[in-house]
């Protein structure tokens, strides 16, 4: 299977916890829809301290998993915004 695009898109956007609205990540998206996984790779900054808990809240708001042969996160639907 294909890999996704190393270099990625350049659009960023800010990804924010639902819960508590503390920033987790600003991450370069490709498309324009839901946010659905992010792969690590294209994270280019993580606020983070634990990997799919939130800061704060301490709320789990993804899971790890390897998707297309490259490791990303599966979001957890409703526990995460984007801006």
């Amino acid at each position: 299977m294909a890999k996704p695009n190393k270099k990625g898109p350049t659009k960023t956007v800010d990804i924010y916890c639902a819960g508590c609205k503390t920033q987790l990540y600003k991450y370069r998206k490709g498309g324009k829809g839901a946010l659905v996984k992010c792969f690590k790779e294209r994270i280019v900054k993580d606020f983070t301290q634990q990997e799919g808990v939130c800061p704060s809240c301490e709320q789990v708001f993804a899971r790890d998993t390897l998707i297309r042969g490259a490791p990303a996160l599966k979001m957890i639907g409703g526990k995460v915004t984007m801006k």
